[in-house]
């Protein structure tokens, strides 16, 4: 039953007004949970609660507002409580309209039928989806876990927000970028503080965090300067592939890159540690390491989440160029410059500069506009992929 009221059969009620009720005789009580169950006959009627199982005999369910509930006067608006009146139960009803049959009946499969495919593989699970697993008397189900990962931002010039700033000094904004970035993408992040540039004290923060770690993102460190320590600690006999102590192989290694591709040129990717965590180590110029962010470690946290493909990568439009002036990009390299884009009109528009450090202009983007390697100037009017970052 969906609602509260008397289980009936529709023969009896045909006809029924409030003139010319209906009167039957109530059987019993049916309440959600019920074992046994009192039959019903022509002419009976048996209270029943939302949530019980219709009783034989019964055809349909007449809510206790179309009734008198009972007490032989006009409209009710409840049932007396059965702990407080046990003859509640019995006695008789009138009622005043006419029920079809199944009305207020909620069929058995109704929600999910014997065989069907509840949730596909793959599927998030929610609030929603874990009462399903519950509503269909699954206990457990096989799931991957959201995925774990520690950011780590390197840089002695770096300072927590909220420090003073000394000179030669600026804030860390990348970890908190990409430990939120990681959070929206379904992992859970843990934002390690900046590591200054020392490959001994880099290599020991990183072991250190393995313990909570299915993936370790660094950013900063990977160029060809001379305190490019994430370079020089994941390359070195601690990170690299080789031999340890001559009997034990070390684990993993880590590659790095020049990609053709702008911002984010120097990439690191590998893995480290005895359980061969996997390892990202993406630029330190911010848009750099956000960009980067979206084209790998995104993909890559998505696919640890054992989500399919079609769900793995931001999907992308096609948009028109809205500009003043043709944009410029660098030849034989991908370039990724923010915008703005308006789906109603089918435009995008740039925003800021390309400088990989222009962090407002990042902030104020919604997209990624992509220009292809072989394109070196782009019309406004120009037909161009984007990507949304929605």
């Amino acid at each position: 039953s969906s609602m509260d009221g008397y289980a009936v059969r529709t023969a009896d009620v045909q006809g029924a007004s409030e003139e010319f009720p209906a009167v039957l005789t109530v059987v019993g009580d049916v309440a959600a949970g019920s074992g046994e169950l009192p039959a019903v006959g022509p002419g009976q009627a048996a209270r029943i609660m939302t949530g019980a199982p219709l009783p034989p005999g019964a055809e349909a369910v007449v809510p206790v507002e179309w009734t008198d509930g009972g007490t032989g006067g006009g409209a009710a608006s409840g049932m007396t409580p059965a702990s407080a009146a046990p003859e509640g139960a019995g006695g008789e009803v009138r009622v005043h309209r006419a029920a079809e049959a199944r009305a207020h009946v909620r069929a058995r499969g109704s929600d999910v039928q014997a065989g069907d495919l509840a949730l596909a593989a793959g599927t998030v699970l929610g609030p929603p989806q874990i009462a399903l697993l519950a509503a269909i008397g699954r206990g457990t189900v096989r799931v991957r876990p959201r995925p774990r990962v520690v950011v780590l931002s390197t840089g002695s010039e770096l300072v927590q927000p909220g420090e003073p700033l000394a000179a030669g000094t600026i804030y860390d904004s990348n970890s908190f970028a990409l430990a939120a970035a990681a959070r929206d993408a379904g992992a859970i992040a843990y934002r390690v503080g900046a590591v200054a540039d020392d490959a001994d004290t880099l290599r020991a923060t990183i072991e250190d965090q393995l313990i909570r770690a299915d993936l370790l993102v660094t950013t900063g460190g990977v160029s060809v300067g001379a305190y490019d320590v994430v370079k020089e600690a994941l390359t070195a006999a601690g990170g690299g592939s080789g031999t340890g102590d001559g009997e034990e192989p070390q684990a993993g290694g880590v590659d790095f890159r020049k990609l053709a591709m702008q911002p984010g040129k120097p990439q690191g990717f590998g893995t480290v540690g005895p359980d061969h965590t996997p390892l990202l180590a993406l630029p330190g110029n911010p848009v750099s390491s956000y960009v980067s962010f979206e084209l790998f470690v995104r993909p890559a946290i998505r696919a640890l989440m054992g989500l399919p493909a079609s769900q793995v990568s931001r999907p992308s439009v096609r948009a028109v160029l809205k500009a003043d002036e043709p944009l410029g990009s660098p030849a034989a390299r991908r370039q990724f410059l923010r915008g703005k884009y308006d789906p109603e009109a089918g435009t995008v528009s740039p925003v800021g500069g390309s400088g990989s450090h222009l962090i407002a202009a990042l902030a104020h983007a919604d997209c990624l506009i992509v220009v292809p390697e072989d394109v070196t100037s782009v019309e406004p009017g120009a037909e161009l992929e984007v990507v949304p970052l929605g």
